[in-house]
């Protein structure tokens, strides 16, 4: 599709030169051959790089002539990238953590003035997943960690996006938070569960010490075939989840009828697009920090969001207040 708006100017310019300015396979000076423009938007502007490219000229050398690229270019993008890696991971971050939809992430991303489109966030999470799975495949550097504390507590949860789909189970370690396995299963029978234990297992060189997971039957016989004679506790958060049942409702009410007395956004929008357009820059902000508050739907049950939801709007009508004291003051 052709892209309807023009690319985004630079606010910062970076000039990116070789730290190896002797070939790798030879080991004679590479000449600055040409200077190759780049522009990466990132989380804090869009960069434009200037790379100094360079090549060796020795013709009996194995890379004559072979583009040799700054290495600094490698920690700001992918190659072929328009987005910085920090975009990326500001995506996975959304993604995952807070569980946002593709059109939410959209709407963060513009607020932060990050000019992109539904489409391209989406094959920027594939970005993140692919580098994701390739960081969780470092065997050696988790091997490491474990190594240091000695022992790991296995926490174990599948997750299934929707009903027919496949479940992605998910090994971590509760002492030092590092995922040890992820894989896709398209069941969730205790066989195939002890399967991925087996597999943690011979992964690692530390004992287990205990296993954590919600109360799942097949989780439960996996454990006791796979890891007999290891502590297996229930997650506190599964406990507290039931626990705040009664809460959590009393609270999704009370959102729902916050969110009754802060419609009519978009007719406030539209009335002020032929006022001054400072004033009209203003109240679109003010508009955008209410409907930001109303998706944010907080982290239940450790966080309430119709709580969140008063608190922000609290704050929004405080400034509102401070904005109308200030223009009373200059009128006068």
């Amino acid at each position: 599709m052709a892209r309807k708006s023009l690319k985004p100017e630079a606010t910062s310019f970076e000039v990116l030169d070789c730290v190896q300015k002797k070939c790798p396979s030879c080991g004679q000076a590479m000449w600055n051959e040409y200077n190759n423009p780049r522009h990466i938007r990132t989380l804090k502007g869009v960069v434009e790089l200037q790379l100094k490219i360079r090549r060796c000229r020795n013709k009996s050398c194995l890379r004559y002539k072979k583009a040799y690229r700054p290495e600094q270019e490698g920690s700001l993008a992918l190659p072929q990238s328009e987005f910085g890696l920090d975009v990326i991971a500001y995506i996975g971050a959304l993604r995952y953590q807070e569980h946002r939809s593709v059109p939410q992430i959209h709407t963060h991303l513009e607020l932060k003035g990050i000019c992109i489109s539904q489409r391209t966030v989406t094959h920027l999470i594939d970005r993140y997943d692919e580098l994701l799975s390739l960081w969780l495949k470092d065997h050696k550097r988790l091997k490491a960690i474990v190594a240091n504390q000695g022992r790991v507590i296995l926490a174990i949860d599948g997750m299934q996006p929707e009903i027919g789909h496949e479940v992605l189970w998910v090994i971590r370690d509760c002492l030092s938070g590092e995922i040890i396995l992820a894989k896709t299963l398209l069941s969730s029978r205790n066989e195939d569960l002890v399967a991925l234990l087996l597999e943690v297992t011979n992964t690692l060189n530390v004992p287990i010490d205990g296993v954590v997971s919600d109360g799942q039957q097949s989780i439960r016989k996996a454990v006791r075939v796979a890891l007999p004679n290891i502590a297996h506790g229930l997650c506190h958060y599964h406990y507290l989840k039931e626990a705040i049942k009664p809460i959590y409702e009393a609270d999704r009410h009370a959102k729902k009828e916050l969110k009754k007395k802060v419609r009519g956004l978009r007719d406030i929008e539209r009335s002020v697009t032929n006022e001054d357009k400072d004033l009209a820059t203003i109240i679109e902000d003010y508009c955008s920090a209410v409907r930001s508050s109303i998706t944010n739907d907080g982290h239940p049950p450790l966080e309430a969001s119709g709580l969140k939801l008063q608190e922000n709007l609290t704050l929004i009508e405080q400034s509102l207040e401070r904005m109308e004291k200030k223009v009373l003051y200059h009128h006068l």
